[in-house]
């Protein structure tokens, strides 16, 4: 990712070089000698990304407008514009409510995107994620300085994982889950416990809690409205990994909105569709559906030899998460041998 769109290696906190699956009883599998030589799982904060993000645009020419969008007035007809309602949020002494005219409108608001509900873009299950980030005693920061580590069992999680991930100058502690929800504080005690003497002396600096979405909406582009990343519900099952496919998917909506501006001076529902929502289901639709066998495999009580034969038929292509199976696979046998 950060070659494809140019993000500054200074952007970046740590540089991952070994990844850790912790079993239920605590086994440990290391899978970073899998890794090429060299190769590393970059770690930044989102909201430092999030930042130069913005900038980057502001320098290319887009108008940055401080806010929070609270409607969206759909058009009378096929060429009126879209009426953003939003609250400025901007210099001024107090907020105030403003309204802006669009010709289209992509919805990059997250899993709650309130463009969806606007647009009856339909709803999708989530699960929800909770992390704490805590920044530890410089002594036990060595040792997540260049390992990530992912704890599967009931206590963290019944269908997702626990995670220590390393970031700038603290780790962040979380787990997810679908199944539980109303569990959520008492598995974030699991992963805690789990981790247990590691992050011993942190000291809690930030919660963080939000949905992810589970499986991309039933519509993301409806009439001149088109919806990227969460919104549009791109977060990978067995992983939770979104950031990417956001990324991704508002490059190619951007490019897909350009092109037909510049070829006919309008935007439209078929265009979007065609530049944008065919390319994105040509490239990326079989890999999610290959990810939620991954989650049911993986993540499962029981993993059925069916699944299991389908899963490795389709897996030479998908070398992050195959490498991942594999170990926790060994980590399912060696369980079995110590029972």
């Amino acid at each position: 990712m950060l070659d494809e769109f140019a993000i500054p290696l200074g952007l970046v906190d740590r540089r991952v070089t070994r990844m850790r699956v912790l079993s239920p009883s605590n086994l440990a599998a290391d899978f970073g000698r899998s890794l090429p030589p060299g190769a590393h799982i970059p770690m930044l904060r989102r909201e430092v990304l999030d930042s130069f993000l913005r900038t980057r645009a502001a320098d290319a020419g887009a108008t940055l407008v401080p806010g929070l969008v609270t409607s969206l007035s759909l058009p009378a007809g096929p060429t009126d514009p879209y009426l953003v309602h939003y609250i400025s949020s901007g210099d001024g002494p107090s907020p105030t409510r403003s309204v802006l005219e669009v010709d289209a409108v992509v919805g990059a608001d997250g899993a709650n995107s309130r463009v969806a509900r606007e647009v009856g873009a339909g709803d999708y299950s989530t699960a929800i994620a909770f992390q704490e980030r805590i920044r530890l005693p410089d002594k036990a920061m060595e040792y997540y300085d260049d390992l990530a580590e992912m704890y599967v069992g009931g206590d963290v999680s019944p269908d997702f994982y626990g995670w220590v991930f390393p970031k700038c100058d603290h780790v962040a502690v979380g787990t997810g889950t679908v199944a539980a929800k109303p569990e959520i504080k008492k598995l974030q005690s699991g992963i805690r416990a789990r981790a247990g003497p590691k992050i011993a002396g942190g000291r809690v600096i930030k919660v963080e809690a939000h949905p992810i979405p589970e499986h991309p909406r039933p519509r993301r582009v409806v009439g001149r409205v088109a919806l990227v990343g969460d919104a549009a519900g791109y977060v990978t099952r067995c992983s939770g990994e979104g950031i990417y496919f956001a990324a991704k998917s508002g490059r190619l909506c951007g490019q897909a909105m350009a092109k037909e501006w510049r070829l006919t001076g309008a935007v439209t529902e078929g265009g979007i569709r065609r530049g944008y929502l065919r390319r994105w289901d040509d490239e990326f639709l079989l890999t999610f559906r290959f990810l939620d066998l991954l989650q049911r495999v993986f993540y499962g009580d029981n993993a059925g030899w069916a699944d299991l034969q389908l899963l490795w038929r389709t897996a030479g292509s998908m070398v992050r998460c195959s490498v991942l199976g594999k170990e926790v696979q060994r980590l399912r046998r060696l369980e079995l041998l110590q029972a």
